[in-house]
């Protein structure tokens, strides 16, 4: 049996489930899914489900099932109580990167601040929702922003973002297109990291735009409200200077 949507309350556990066959799991979700190779079978807070992860070649996968394998569920589980998607949670966690390993000379620095929350981003300018969440993030104070040009919705308008580097104030050509819909004036004919950021956003599997990655290298996508991304980045924050000490 193949369920294909769910959507789920997350429940608190009131027993424990029963004990998942870890074996039986992994041979019938590898036959099912055509020789999917997994990478971990664990429970989840929903009573008698378990959580497996699958590696492929565009990166990981989640799906669930029962203790016996009898049923694979494909979709989210969505926790009602606190408005949160487990599921998508999870898969940022399973995208994590090392944020440290950003070539963060290629990208638009922006500052506000005391620029202590840090944030980078893959942003096409003429993406509407780039456009709508720039609105959102003018909002956020005492941030960092590092923009890495990715003209992948309308790769035909590129030369506008390879002006945005090649302007005097690369932050508030940045901000005039994506932003005011204002079109940078200087020349496109400099050196620019554009082709890089475009390899850089493909092996890391940045397929939307906007992506965000956090200081702790988990991945969210754009269209988060200005509350709820500084409260993100404040979470973000604290944990960084914790594990600092």
């Amino acid at each position: 049996m193949l369920v294909r949507s769910l959507a789920l309350a997350a429940l608190c556990l009131a027993v424990l489930p029963a004990r998942a066959d870890e074996a039986q799991i992994r041979k019938v979700i590898e036959a099912t899914l055509g020789g999917a190779r997994i990478e971990s079978v664990q429970p989840v807070p929903v009573l008698g489900l378990y959580e497996v992860v699958i590696r492929g070649q565009d990166g990981p996968r989640i799906v669930y099932t029962d203790a016996q394998a009898t049923s694979i569920i494909l979709g989210s589980i969505y926790d009602v109580r606190h408005d949160r998607n487990l599921t998508e949670a999870r898969m940022n966690k399973l995208l994590a990167i090392k944020f440290k390993e950003l070539p963060l000379q290629d990208a638009v620095k922006i500052s506000r601040g005391s620029g202590r929350r840090v944030l980078a981003m893959f942003s096409d300018p003429y993406c509407p929702a780039c456009q709508q969440f720039e609105k959102e993030l003018v909002r956020v104070d005492d941030i960092t922003i590092y923009v890495f040009m990715y003209p992948v919705i309308h790769p035909e308008l590129a030369e506008q973002s390879r002006a945005i580097w090649c302007s005097s104030d690369r932050s508030k050509a940045w901000l005039d297109l994506a932003l005011r819909g204002k079109r940078p004036t200087a020349s496109a004919a400099c050196a620019n990291p554009l082709e890089k950021n475009l390899v850089l956003g493909h092996r890391l599997g940045v397929n939307s735009t906007p992506t965000l990655f956090l200081a702790n290298g988990e991945r969210l996508r754009g269209g988060l409200s200005s509350a709820h991304l500084a409260a993100t980045l404040d979470d973000v924050y604290r944990e960084m200077k914790a594990s600092a000490k």
